[in-house]
């Protein structure tokens, strides 16, 4: 059934469709998760919250216009738990474990499909950035922490630094980018 179609199901309320979605993606899910060291109960925990979300979505009609694949759509719900949920635990995610190019790499590998030309284009620019730089702006931009967070994460002195140097990180990549 194409995606769409699906869509348009869980809109209806279809229980059938949101319980095909919750198994077909399942184990998938598990894999991915199991990279973040959190127990099989969280992951089933954050699992069945993302396909709740994703229901509610479809319903409220945020789905509608998706431009992207509904496994795709459900793991970005979450990842974005799984980070809120280390967030709210008050835990330095991936930080401890050279966050930049490896768990980036397996990250980008599950959204793979959907990338597009500038997108591919910023996918490999990050990998040409510093190791700091990699750490800075993927706790900005992709784990959604504050300035604040990574002056404390990354024992900063100061929040302006992080700051100059996000700043530095961000007009590097944009160069990387435009040379390609």
């Amino acid at each position: 059934m194409k995606e769409k179609q699906l869509i348009a199901l869980l809109k209806k309320g279809q229980k059938s469709t949101l319980e095909e979605i919750y198994k077909s993606n399942k184990a998938a899910f598990n894999n991915y998760a199991m990279k973040f060291s959190i127990s099989n109960d969280e992951i089933l925990d954050i699992y069945q919250d993302a396909i709740i979300a994703l229901f509610e979505n479809a319903i409220d009609g945020k789905m509608d216009g998706l431009n992207c694949t509904i496994k795709t759509y459900l793991f970005s719900i979450g990842k974005n738990m799984i980070y809120q949920s280390f967030k709210n635990k008050n835990k330095s995610l991936l930080i401890n474990q050279d966050i930049a190019q490896d768990d980036y790499n397996e990250t980008i590998s599950v959204f793979d499909e959907e990338l597009n030309e500038y997108q591919l284009k910023l996918q490999i620019g990050f990998r040409e950035l510093g190791k700091q730089c990699k750490k800075i702006l993927t706790l900005f931009y992709y784990n959604g922490y504050t300035l604040d967070e990574i002056t404390e994460t990354l024992n900063y002195a100061k929040k302006d630094v992080v700051k100059s140097q996000k700043s530095r990180c961000v007009q590097q990549l944009k160069s990387i980018i435009n040379n390609k």
